[in-house]
């Protein structure tokens, strides 16, 4: 059985390839973040760079970034704190020991309550990021007047305690993002940085041992990668040094976000 192209067959089968092109285009760039998303991650196999659940080159549209670009052979080390727990000098130590600069997302409450810290972060060189005033859901933040008063207020700190503008690094609370969150940061010139490894570090009450988070860090290991530690975390204070160490054997250096 033989089917006759007609005119109309042939734009009815063009249109169709289009819609089915454009939606698989659509798929592989991106799962919806209209409303609000969960940063997510999926790990195939040791030492692969992960998948999110948004791609590098859609991202990029809103200069945002989990990873670095492939063939890079750099670490970026980031740590998110929204209070202090007593072991920030310790991180800072190792840091120092290794040459290694780190990007600190804070949320505003902390810069308040402890200026001194946040001094001290900034003058040994790491970037003091904005990790938003309360770390609310920024997702439910619909207009710009309300994603500025988490955002502004923090930058505001920042002058207060260093007398220097703040770097236009965000990271927004809980990775709970929508692209008008994406969007809105972009316009107020800030980079939206996630993440391409992490690991549950943040229960003050249920520590991982050493050796588990030593393990589940280097087995995810992977070129370009982008960190995300808790400098409220023990375990994170007391593995850093040997963590970066095992990282310099294996050939990594360390860069900053400003290279992105």
């Amino acid at each position: 059985m033989y089917m006759i192209l007609t005119k109309k067959n042939i734009v009815f089968i063009i249109l169709s390839l289009a819609l089915i092109i454009g939606f698989t285009f659509a798929c592989k760039h991106f799962i919806s973040a209209s409303k609000n998303t969960n940063w997510g991650l999926s790990f195939k196999k040791q030492g692969e760079r992960p998948t999110g659940n948004a791609t590098p080159e859609y991202l990029k549209e809103f200069n945002s970034y989990f990873i670095a670009p492939e063939g890079n052979k750099k670490i970026y080390i980031t740590f998110d704190a929204g209070y202090e727990a007593g072991y920030t000098p310790k991180i800072l130590e190792a840091l120092k020991k290794h040459n290694a600069k780190a990007t600190f997302f804070i949320v505003g409450t902390l810069m308040k309550s402890n200026p001194e810290l946040i001094k001290q972060i900034d003058e040994k060189g790491h970037i003091v990021a904005n990790h938003s005033m309360h770390h609310p859901n920024m997702s439910k933040m619909s207009t710009m007047e309300d994603f500025k008063k988490e955002i502004e207020p923090v930058e505001e700190l920042y002058k207060e305690i260093t007398g220097k503008d703040m770097k236009k690094f965000y990271r927004p609370p809980q990775g709970i993002f929508s692209e008008t969150n994406l969007k809105m940061a972009n316009e107020l010139g800030y980079k939206t940085i996630f993440w391409s490894l992490a690991y549950v570090d943040w229960h003050k009450d249920k520590q991982p041992s050493k050796e588990e988070a030593l393990n589940k860090i280097m087995s995810r290991i992977h070129d370009g990668a982008i960190i995300l530690l808790h400098s409220t975390s023990k375990t994170n204070s007391e593995i850093l040094d040997e963590l970066l160490t095992k990282l310099e054997k294996q050939g990594y250096t360390f860069g900053t976000l400003e290279e992105l």
